[in-house]
């Protein structure tokens, strides 16, 4: 109870990543994972009893994970517990996922296209383990939880809150290795701030389709179709396409230079790969910009990524290929979501 009223009820999943570490000492922010200690969630949040004057907090631990482990079956199994709770007794008023951020924007992606509860579900994470000097982690997480009871989170889509800063799930990308202000949206810029007044204050909505009204339904699955990506460089040859397609790719996203050309060699092995039935998509290493898609990606079937960076089309590849291999389908997916 605050000020006679009762509070909102959170629900705060654990997978794991920087925000659940301790390291050797407070100036440890970089050899944390392999010298550290990682926790619980429910210890981690105890660690903030700030979080009490916000929302009665329940913690689930689901993974204790670094983010490069996470893989698109616990993106499956996640979803399907965030469904499991929101459709349960007692479902929260939010959600709130704490996750390594190194693979954050991937996961944030795929529950935007995949959850079908309108319950707010904000991933968080940190740049620097929760005991060291001028962690974000303690912040973060509040104003994770913050954001997730809010009146204004209702409709956005799933949110990624670092940095004070809300950004939209399908436009966030990490941009630094260290740096606090790593999560950034090219182009397109935050959707707005989460600030210490307690205002939550959004700017711009997201356009593009997104949870729950997608038609992306991942209950019954246990995996997902193999997606790769493979990047195209000054002399780039055949030899990752073709690998991919070896090893059973049924889609391969290309990280082409901008505005979306590769090597003949890869042009080769891309039409050879098209022919036996492999999605192509070809977004840009570039970091920000469309894709167009031009007569020539027409002709053979290639889709076209629009401003999706490789990571994200991926993402979105696996999720189409789980409903056809119509590549004029997948386009139009492309363009919706």
């Amino acid at each position: 109870m605050a000020g006679g009223k009762t509070l909102p009820k959170v629900v705060v999943i654990g997978t794991g990543g920087t925000i659940s570490f301790d390291g050797r000492h407070g100036l440890d922010t970089y050899e944390y994972v392999e010298f550290g200690e990682r926790h619980d969630i429910g210890e981690v949040l105890a660690r903030f009893p700030e979080l009490k004057s916000l929302a009665e907090i329940e913690a689930v631990s689901f993974r204790r994970l670094s983010s490069s482990a996470v893989s698109p079956g616990d993106w499956i199994e996640l979803a399907g517990a965030i469904h499991n709770l929101a459709e349960g007794p007692g479902a929260p008023d939010g959600f709130v996922v704490t996750h390594g951020t190194a693979t954050l924007e991937e996961t944030a992606y795929f529950l935007n296209l995949t959850l079908k509860t309108k319950i707010p579900v904000v991933l968080v994470g940190a740049q620097r383990p929760k005991n060291a000097l001028g962690s974000d982690a303690g912040p973060n997480l509040l104003n994770a939880v913050q954001v997730a009871v809010s009146e204004e989170a209702p409709g956005l889509g799933v949110l990624v809150m670092l940095n004070e800063e809300i950004q939209a799930a399908r436009e966030v990308t990490k941009t630094s290795t260290h740096r606090l202000e790593t999560f950034q949206s090219p182009d397109l810029g935050m959707l707005g701030y989460a600030d210490a007044d307690g205002r939550v204050a959004i700017y711009r909505r997201p356009a593009r389709r997104h949870a729950p009204d997608t038609e992306f339904d991942v209950s019954g699955l246990q995996s997902l179709p193999r997606v790769d990506i493979a990047m195209t460089y000054g002399g780039a040859d055949a030899t990752a396409v073709t690998a991919f397609v070896e090893a059973g790719a049924s889609g391969i996203v290309m990280a082409s230079v901008a505005p979306g050309l590769v090597t003949p060699l890869q042009q080769e092995a891309l039409l050879s790969a098209r022919s036996k039935g492999v999605v192509i998509v070809q977004s840009t290493r570039a970091g920000s910009g469309r894709v167009l898609r031009r007569a020539s990606m027409c002709e053979a079937g290639i889709v076209a990524a629009d401003n999706l960076n490789p990571q994200k089309a991926r993402v979105l590849t696996m999720l189409a290929l789980s409903v056809t291999d119509d590549p004029e389908r997948i386009q139009g997916m492309f363009d919706l979501y």
